[in-house]
C-alpha cells in the first residue's frame, strides 16, 4: 500500500526537479543576456519560485500514464510494468529535454519559447542544421544528451523502486483509483481556485526572459498545439487571391492627404486610460441609453470629445485591451494574448509611450489571468502593474476582486509620484457578473440580471465621478488627458440582436484640461473602432507610428475612410455609413444585414479580406 503511494509522490518529485534543472540550464545559457540587462540575482532566482505552480501542472500530466500503472501493480505486479514504467519516464524524460533544449537555441534567435508554428521548421532538419552556427549546434546536442543522462542518473538512483510483489488490498485499491485523479485534477488545473492556471500565473518580471524561463516548456508547447491545432498552417479564412484582399484592405485605408487636426495644447501630456469593463452606449443617454443612468459621464461629455460611432473589436476584455494595446484587431477562434509566444510580433502603444519618457503603470481589482491578460500586460513593459493581490486584506472586495472605488483611489495615492508624462491605464472591474458593489440596489429595470448590471453602472459611474473629483486637486491634473472606453460590450435591457452594431455600440471619450477649447463639447458621429485609439493618440502626440499600427486609423485626419469591424466566434461584422453586415465564413451563412442586396456583396468582400489577412497575419506572428 505505502509502495504505491511513495511511488507516485517519488516519480512527481522527480519531475519537479528535472523542470527546475531544465529552467537551470536555460539560465545559465543565456547568462549574457541576464547580465546585459542588469538584472538582479534575486530576481533571477524568483524564476523557480514562480515556475512552481505550472511545473505541478506539468508534472500532474505527466503523472496521468504512471497513475494508471500503478493501479493495475496494486492488484497485479509482475516486472514487466515496472519495464513499462521506466520505459515511459525514459521517453518523457528525452521529449522534455528536446523541448527545452531547442528553446535554448530558439530563444537567442526569436526571443520566443518553443511554439506549434516554430515545431513546422522541424519538417526541414537539414535547414535548422545550416542556419545555425556548427559550435552552437553540437553545444545543444551535448545539452540534449546531458539533460537525459542526468536525468535518467536522478530517477534510477534516487527515485525509481521496482514495484514487486506488492501485497493487494482491494479496498486501498478502490480508494486509490478513487481518490487520486482528484489530487491529479487539482494539479491539472493549477490548484482550487476559481480559474484555471494559465501562463501569465508564471509571470512576475519586467524582463520578459524570466518570465519565460518561469514557464514550464512543456505546458507551453501543448498549449500552443492545442490552440493552433485547426490551423497548422492553414488560414481557414483564405478566400480571396493574396494580392486581391490586400488590395481591398489597402483601399480601406488609402487617404487622399496624410494629415491631422491637433486637439491637444500639449505634445506630451500625461495620460490615463480608465478601461470600463463591459459598458455600452445604452448607458450614455446621449447616444440613445438610459436617461440618467450615468450623470458623470453624461457631465464630463459637455467639456471633452465624445466618439459616438465608436465599436469595440470583439467580445472579449482580453481582445478589447490587444486592440487598444497593439492595435491588433480581435479575430475569431482565438485570441492573441493567450499565446505568449506571438506576443513578439505585436507592436505596443506603451512602448511607444516609453520611447519618449512616460512612465507607465496598470491598475486591476481583479485577477488579471483571464485570457493571459496578466502576461500581455507585462509584456507591454508597464513600469508598475497593480492587481488584486497586491491590495492589503484590509480593502473591501467583492467576488472579483478589490472594488472599483479602492483600485482609483490606489492609483490616485500613486500616479503622482511618478516622473511625467506618465501614462496609467486604470481597468474596472464592477459592470462584469456577478456585478459586486458596495451600495444598494435600485430598482431600474425588471429581471435580476439587467437590474445589477445597470446597477454596477450606476456605482462604476460614481467611482469615476468621485475619481475626478479627487484628482482635480493634484498638481499634475491640469496637464493630463483622460481617455475613457469599454474593452467590449454586453447584452442590455434593449436586447440587440447579437449580430448588429446595436449589441456591440460602445463610445470613446477624451476628456482633460489639455484640450483645445474649440474641441470641448465636440460629437464626432463618424464610424471609428477601438482598434483606432493608438495611432490616433500617438500622432497627436507627434510620435510617428504610421507604419506600425497598419490595422489603427488616424480619427483626427478628416480624410479617413469611416469603418469598423467587429469579430465573433466564426466570423466578422463590417459596419459602415451605409449599413452593415455581419457573415459567418465557415457556415457561409449572412448572419444579418440592413444592406441593399447590391451593396452587400462589396461590403462582403471588403470584411472578408480584412478577416483573410488579419487572421494571415495573427498565424503568422
Amino acid at each position: 500500500m505505502f509502495k504505491i503511494i511513495f511511488s507516485i509522490l517519488r516519480q512527481f518529485v522527480f519531475w519537479m526537479i528535472i523542470f527546475a534543472l531544465t529552467r537551470g540550464v536555460f539560465l545559465l545559457y543565456h547568462t549574457n543576456l541576464i547580465v546585459v540587462g542588469n538584472i538582479p540575482l534575486s530576481e533571477v532566482f524568483a524564476v523557480f519560485w514562480h515556475g512552481l505552480r505550472l511545473d505541478a501542472v506539468g508534472a500532474s500530466y505527466v503523472m496521468i500514464f504512471p497513475f494508471f500503472l500503478l493501479v493495475i501493480q496494486s492488484l497485479y505486479s509482475p516486472k514487466w510494468l515496472n519495464y513499462i514504467n521506466r520505459v515511459y519516464t525514459i521517453l518523457m524524460l528525452m521529449v522534455y529535454s528536446l523541448i527545452t533544449t531547442a528553446e535554448l537555441g530558439i530563444y537567442s534567435e526569436w526571443k520566443t519559447k518553443l511554439t506549434a508554428k516554430a515545431m513546422m521548421y522541424l519538417d526541414h532538419p537539414a535547414e535548422i542544421y545550416n542556419s545555425s552556427q556548427t559550435g552552437v549546434f553540437f553545444m545543444l546536442i551535448f545539452i540534449f544528451l546531458a539533460q537525459i543522462a542526468l536525468g535518467y542518473f536522478l530517477y534510477q538512483k534516487y527515485f525509481y523502486r521496482d514495484l514487486i510483489l506488492v501485497k493487494r488490498n482491494f479496498v486501498f485499491s478502490a480508494l486509490f483509483f478513487l481518490l487520486t485523479p482528484g489530487f491529479l485534477l487539482m494539479g491539472l488545473r493549477g490548484g482550487t481556485q476559481p480559474i484555471v492556471i494559465v501562463q501569465s500565473d508564471s509571470y512576475f518580471s519586467k524582463h520578459n526572459i524570466l518570465n519565460l524561463a518561469a514557464t514550464n516548456s512543456g505546458y507551453n508547447i501543448f498549449h500552443s498545439i492545442f490552440e493552433n491545432k485547426k490551423n497548422m498552417g492553414k488560414n481557414p479564412f483564405a478566400v480571396y487571391d493574396k494580392e486581391k484582399a490586400k488590395a481591398v484592405v489597402n483601399d480601406l485605408y488609402a487617404i487622399s492627404n496624410d494629415t491631422t487636426e491637433i486637439i491637444l495644447t500639449t505634445k506630451r501630456p500625461n495620460i490615463v486610460l480608465i478601461l470600463l469593463e463591459s459598458w455600452t452606449a445604452d448607458f450614455i443617454e446621449s447616444i440613445g441609453g438610459m436617461p440618467g443612468l450615468t450623470p458623470g459621464i453624461a457631465d464630463m461629455e459637455k467639456e471633452g470629445v465624445m466618439f459616438t460611432e465608436f465599436y469595440p473589436t470583439g467580445t472579449r476584455s482580453e481582445q478589447g485591451i490587444a486592440s487598444i494595446f497593439s492595435g491588433f484587431p480581435a479575430h475569431p477562434l482565438t485570441s492573441v494574448t493567450i499565446q505568449p509566444t506571438k506576443y513578439g510580433g505585436l507592436e505596443s502603444f506603451v512602448k511607444e509611450l516609453k520611447t519618449v519618457g512616460y512612465s507607465t503603470s496598470f491598475y486591476f481589482g481583479g485577477e488579471l489571468v483571464y485570457g493571459n491578460i496578466k502576461g500581455y500586460v507585462y509584456f507591454n513593459g508597464f513600469d508598475r502593474i497593480t492587481e488584486g493581490k497586491d491590495f492589503p486584506e484590509s480593502v473591501p472586495q467583492g467576488k472579483l476582486g478589490v472594488h472599483d472605488a479602492n483600485v482609483f483611489d490606489r492609483q490616485l495615492s500613486e500616479i503622482g509620484k511618478d516622473s511625467r508624462p506618465f501614462f496609467s491605464t486604470v481597468f474596472t472591474s464592477s459592470t462584469h457578473s456577478p456585478f459586486d458593489m458596495p451600495t444598494r440596489l435600485q430598482k431600474l429595470w425588471e429581471g435580476k440580471d439587467q437590474n445589477l448590471y445597470l446597477n454596477s453602472a450606476v456605482y462604476a459611474d460614481s467611482c469615476i465621478t468621485e475619481f475626478f473629483r479627487k484628482a482635480k486637486k493634484e498638481d499634475w491634473y491640469s496637464n493630463t488627458l483622460f481617455i475613457i472606453t469599454p474593452d467590449h460590450s454586453h447584452v442590455t435591457y434593449k436586447n440587440h440582436n447579437y449580430y448588429s452594431p446595436g449589441y456591440h455600440h460602445g463610445f470613446l471619450l477624451l476628456y482633460g484640461d489639455v484640450l483645445k477649447d474649440e474641441y470641448r463639447g465636440k460629437r464626432i458621429e463618424k464610424i471609428a473602432s477601438q482598434v483606432d485609439i493608438p495611432k490616433t493618440i500617438l500622432e497627436q502626440l507627434e510620435i510617428d507610428a504610421a507604419s506600425k499600427f497598419h490595422w489603427s486609423k488616424n480619427l483626427f485626419n478628416p480624410n479617413i475612410k469611416a469603418f469598423a469591424t467587429i469579430s465573433f466566434e466564426e466570423g466578422l461584422g463590417m459596419i459602415r455609413p451605409d449599413g452593415f453586415v455581419f457573415y459567418d465564413e465557415p457556415k457561409k451563412r449572412m448572419m444579418n444585414t440592413d444592406l441593399p442586396e447590391e451593396k452587400q456583396d462589396s461590403a462582403l468582400i471588403e470584411g472578408k479580406s480584412y478577416l483573410q489577412l488579419l487572421f494571415q497575419e495573427y498565424l503568422d506572428l
